[in-house]
């Protein structure tokens, strides 16, 4: 696509145009644009006109404007629309360049269904990518787990690589693409040294052929320019990688009758994993439904669930110092630690919030309770990796609350979502929005506490009841420190009794009590800043006074 010009803003019809003319006429000036080679493209060259100034592009004069006054304006302005057209252009190469990469992927897919030889596809796979990245060579390697051997069943381009030696060092291979990994080596030495290159090349790629986990092998391509592959390359090597693999895979197990019946089986089993990811299948099932395409717009069910929200704390704070992709890979890491352990406590993701996280445990509310406290286990050890980083700690708060919801589709004809609706979810979001209000890392409902069959195994304070705002009757809460670090666990299950005594004075309004109980526990515990809370709530009451029917229950005004 060619590059935006001066020339290309002053086109038949141009609004550019236009404008200098209404503006020449309304300010009584003259105004001549000229190219970069001083061919006017829009006015008229005089002597007259004695002032010049240039028009820029990525730090490059492309033109100029010539006038009496106003020039400089004109030449900013041009400036500003040169650089839209620029980018215009440059949205329009990414896009093409785009549509011919998914060509090149829907071609290359068409061309392995037409076999099921193995050979064949792996010549087919280094054809399509050394057509598709410049490279002077290149092999496709497979590793035979039944004879322990590398073999090579394609190679194309010039002789840079000796097969011979690359056969003998899959010690060295299994560093690279039968490690499972995919790059531009920037480092060619280890190859060179072991003679599996050739010393005129300049540039390697490769990339890892998987099946299910599984390593198969890798395409490797080389060339002789210095110029280093990009990382659209690797992208596009990737993909043909992991499809030829897949095909390698198929024609390795089956017949081609049996091969045709079983790739329309995993298309469909693709479809339904992908469809997974976003609408779990426990969500399905809970409509009575075993796959998503027997959902119909209006089904729903009422159920009884634990609703769980994680946040994590001062995020907006955090995010601030890191890029969009910084800030994107960062909440990625966080839920790829976070999701398997809902799941493994029996409770599914219904939603990722950016850095939130709404799951729902359909069955036992003990489950959503041990999951938040796996979940700040977690987040300790990932702390550690952050530290050894030099980047600060995270911490989360956790809220859990059981309740009735209905989960349903919801939507029209031509887009429906599914959804769920319950006063249950925004109790449980307020709820660890609490945890910054009481400095606890996990607060649950009384309404959750009751229905956990095994309550023993966990550690719990009571912090009273709130009046959450959209709630009529008030909600006894409580914090679950058994997620905290083992030492703040043992201060706090030591200092319980001082804690609770402090609570019920502070509730039944004998604040001085309450400071002197508290006071003990911050003795043993300076860092209970949930204790310090109340001592601080306490202290406002004795010099401001306490409300008139105050229960001890505090009214949260916020969501």
């Amino acid at each position: 696509m060619s590059q935006a010009t001066l020339k290309s803003l002053f086109g038949k019809r141009s609004e550019v145009s236009v404008w200098l003319q209404s503006l020449m006429h309304a300010m009584n000036m003259e105004i001549c644009v000229e190219d970069d080679q001083h061919r006017v493209l829009f006015g008229t060259s005089a002597a007259s006109l004695q002032t010049t100034e240039p028009v820029i592009l990525a730090g490059e004069v492309v033109g100029w404007v010539k006038g009496e006054r106003h020039a400089a304006l004109v030449a900013q302005w041009l400036s500003i629309m040169i650089q839209k057209e620029a980018e215009k252009k440059k949205l329009g190469t990414e896009v093409l360049g785009m549509y011919q990469e998914l060509n090149v992927i829907f071609n290359f897919s068409e061309k392995l269904a037409e076999t099921i030889d193995p050979d064949v596809i792996a010549k087919i796979t280094l054809e399509q990518a050394m057509h598709s990245i410049p490279s002077h060579s290149g092999v496709i390697v497979l590793w035979n787990a039944e004879s322990n051997q590398l073999m090579i069943p394609a190679a194309s381009g010039e002789p840079l690589f000796n097969e011979t030696v690359l056969r003998a060092n899959a010690g060295l291979l299994l560093k690279i693409g039968l490690s499972g990994n995919s790059e531009i080596m920037n480092d060619l030495s280890p190859l060179k040294k072991n003679e599996i290159i050739n010393e005129e090349v300049q540039s390697v790629i490769y990339a890892a052929m998987k099946v299910k986990h599984r390593i198969m092998g890798a395409v490797i391509l080389a060339r002789r320019k210095a110029e280093q592959y990009t990382a659209a390359h690797l992208k596009l090597l990737v993909t043909l990688a992991l499809q030829s693999s897949s095909a390698i895979e198929s024609a390795l197990l089956y017949e081609k009758n049996i091969r045709e019946v079983r790739e329309r089986e995993e298309a469909i089993l693709r479809i339904h994993e992908v469809t997974q990811k976003f609408v779990p299948h426990e969500f399905i099932h809970s409509l009575g439904k075993e796959v998503l395409t027997e959902v119909k717009l209006g089904d729903q069910v009422e159920k009884i669930v634990t609703v769980l929200f994680s946040d994590i704390r001062n995020y907006t704070t955090l995010s601030e110092s890191m890029t969009p992709e910084e800030n994107f890979s960062f909440v990625s890491s966080f839920n790829e630690r976070m999701g398997p352990i809902i799941r493994k406590h029996n409770g599914f993701i219904n939603q990722y919030l950016g850095d939130a996280i709404m799951a729902i445990f359909p069955d036992q509310p003990g489950d959503g309770l041990a999951a938040a406290v796996e979940m700040q286990h977690a987040v300790q050890e990932f702390n550690k990796e952050r530290q050894l980083r030099h980047q600060a700690s995270i911490q989360i708060g956790v809220g859990v609350h059981t309740g009735p919801l209905i989960m349903g589709i919801t939507g029209d004809e031509k887009r429906m979502d599914a959804t769920t609706i319950s006063d249950t979810v925004n109790t449980a979001s307020r709820l660890e929005s609490l945890t910054k209000y009481y400095k606890a890392s996990i607060i649950l409902s009384d309404e959750t506490l009751r229905q956990i069959d095994r309550s023993p195994d966990f550690r719990m304070r009571s912090l009273g009841k709130v009046q959450v705002k959209g709630k009529l009757a008030p909600v006894g809460i409580y914090e679950c420190f058994s997620g905290n670090k083992e030492s703040d666990v043992a201060k706090k299950e030591k200092t319980l009794t001082a804690f609770n005594e402090g609570l019920s004075a502070y509730l039944s309004k004998s604040f001085s009590d309450a400071i002197r109980a508290f006071s003990e526990v911050i003795a043993f515990h300076p860092e209970d800043l949930t204790a310090k809370f109340f001592i601080e709530k306490a202290i406002a009451y004795i010099e401001h006074g306490v409300p008139e029917e105050w229960a001890g229950v505090e009214e949260m005004i916020y969501k």
